[in-house]
């Protein structure tokens, strides 16, 4: 039986119905910031919640407020929690290998000075580990890395935070970017692209910022240089790659070569005076590293090399349409059950009641999760690793991450109940009205507050993304500046989101301080954001032209 969407269901108040709906967010809010709700049962929780509200306030029928759900969790296990599991499963497998051991040493015994030591490990290593992996593993590894150098553990944390915010809506493997794209019918290569500008422009402010937090202005300006040769090398690339390639491979392709052309650099120049902390002083010495060939080197790095050249021809158009046209390889519900055909869009996001599609495709050859498991298979038997130890990584990757996945799976069942219900448009057109042309300044500010409570871009672009395109429809703005301005504020807040900070005091061996972190990270994220917010009013009024725009899929 169809079912009309009524944005304004409670007494025809649309403020008094987007403050009873908003009562799941509040709530999720309250989970996580003060309750320390472990992820996973907040957002189960949360996603009865959202069935409950639905059902009673929107008089939704509970069919298809639960199909709605299932279509959902499917989407965030098939392909994003694909995306994560194998990206996990490739980075285990150089950890298990033994030769991550030789990545670290590989990068750290460059420069004894720490403000390089910081350039390539906090910055440019850190970028290449969310391009693969994600899921803390940026900051937690790079954190323990300059820990193993000698950084005192309350810097090292601080300073890895800040710096990884550039790849982070590239990463692991564009999901974030990606997961936008599924909730608003936006093309993945548009919100790519967009995405593109915003994070070059970031990685130029990057390496300078976390060296100015990590040592001040004076010094930071004795290696300008080498900042400026890391953030251009990082920005101009990641830049190429998301405008042409899509969002799959930014992250990784920009990192390594920012990582390349800071290694040739540093053969060339070093600062006139090589700083380093007290506590260096006090021994009298740094770590050394120990000396590896250029064989031993090649090989530790050649899984993230098979990478790439797979992720780029899975990226190829012409097997793109050898898998899914010729051959059809994929797994399709072009009519959802239960849901497709019931729910219909009303005015006035609609100018008559049209029905809202519901479908599920997971292209499963294609898909970045699939090369990325390929990759794997094929770096084990580069590695030595035979397939006994290799399916035990899988499943030791698994029981890592399976109460992530069941976060994910519920977080984006959320995000596709909030739009089927209509509790996304009432929330957009509440906005709309509440804000009116002011929105653009709340747009980052609504991501960076989606990733303070999930610690997740991922997760607040499928929380928060339909509202982000639906107010800037209603407004005349152009949905993929607010929507990119969500990711682009959503990075912001990784730097205080509980679960980031948590990650970061676990590798540092500062468990039980997280309050410090928070305090010294707060306001670099307030300083970030303010810089978000004065390029995201830029490009709506001034430079609207930088960003493109794109036809949206009902």
């Amino acid at each position: 039986m169809p079912w009309n969407q009524n944005y304004a269901a409670l007494n025809g108040s649309l403020l008094l119905t987007a403050l009873v709906v908003a009562i799941p967010i509040f709530f999720l809010f309250w989970a996580l910031a003060v309750k320390r709700m472990k992820g996973h049962v907040a957002g189960l929780i949360t996603l009865l919640l959202m069935i409950i509200i639905s059902v009673l306030v929107y008089r939704m029928p509970l069919s298809a407020a639960l199909s709605a759900s299932a279509l959902g969790m499917v989407t965030g296990l098939f392909p994003i929690g694909w995306i994560i599991l194998t990206a996990v499963f490739l980075f285990n497998l150089t950890v298990e290998s033994g030769q991550f051991e030789i990545i670290k040493s590989s990068i750290s015994s460059l420069s004894p000075d720490r403000r390089i030591q910081a350039l390539l490990i906090a910055f440019s290593f850190s970028a290449f580990m969310e391009g693969v992996a994600g899921q803390g593993a940026p900051v937690a590894v790079a954190a323990a890395m300059l820990i193993g150098l000698g950084f005192p553990p309350l810097p090292a944390a601080v300073i890895c935070l800040v710096a990884n915010t550039p790849p982070v809506p590239f990463g692991p493997v564009g999901v974030p970017t990606m997961m936008m794209s599924t909730v608003t019918g936006i093309p993945a290569t548009t919100m790519a692209r967009a995405v593109g500008i915003d994070m070059a422009f970031m990685a130029l402010i990057i390496p300078f910022f976390m060296l100015v937090v990590m040592v001040g202005f004076k010094r930071t300006r004795e290696v300008w240089p080498a900042a400026l040769v890391a953030g251009i090398s990082y920005g101009a690339t990641s830049l190429v790659i998301s405008t042409f390639f899509g969002p799959e491979l930014p992250a990784i392709t920009a990192s390594v070569v920012s990582l390349l052309c800071l290694v040739i650099f540093i053969r060339f120049w070093q600062p006139k005076t090589t700083w380093t902390f007290e506590e260096d002083k006090a021994v009298g010495q740094t770590a050394s590293s120990t000396s590896y060939s250029a064989g031993q080197i090649f090989k530790a790095w050649s899984p993230f090399l098979i990478l790439m050249v797979v992720m780029g021809i899975w990226g190829t158009p012409a097997f793109k349409n050898y898998a899914e046209k010729t051959h059809h390889w994929f797994l399709a519900v072009p009519k959802w059950p239960g849901l497709d055909g019931v729910v219909f869009k009303a005015a006035p996001i609609v100018a008559k009641p049209a029905a809202y599609a519901a479908s599920y495709k997971w292209q499963w050859l294609t898909a970045p999760g699939t090369a990325m498991f390929l990759s794997s298979l094929i770096s084990m038997a580069v590695l030595g690793i035979g397939p006994a130890t290799g399916a035990k990584v899988f499943l030791k990757t698994f029981k890592q991450l399976r109460f992530a996945l069941v976060t994910l799976s519920a977080v984006i069942g959320l995000g596709f109940l909030a739009n089927y219900s209509g509790m996304s448009f009432t929330l957009g057109l509440t906005f709309a009205a509440l804000t009116g042309m002011a929105f653009p300044i709340f747009s980052p500010v609504i991501g960076l507050i989606g990733v303070f409570l999930t610690g997740s871009v991922t997760s607040s672009a499928a929380l928060f993304g339909k509202l982000q395109q639906v107010t800037a429809i209603q407004l005349g703005l152009n949905p993929v500046l607010t929507t990119s301005a969500n990711l682009f504020g959503g990075v912001m807040g990784k730097l205080i989101s509980p679960q980031s900070i948590a990650v970061a005091c676990a590798a540092v061996g500062l468990v039980g301080h997280e309050t410090d972190i928070f305090r010294k990270t707060l306001k670099y994220s307030l300083i970030l954001l303010g810089i978000v917010i004065v390029v995201v009013l830029l490009q709506a009024f001034v430079i609207p032209w930088i960003l493109p725009t794109a036809p949206v899929a009902s």
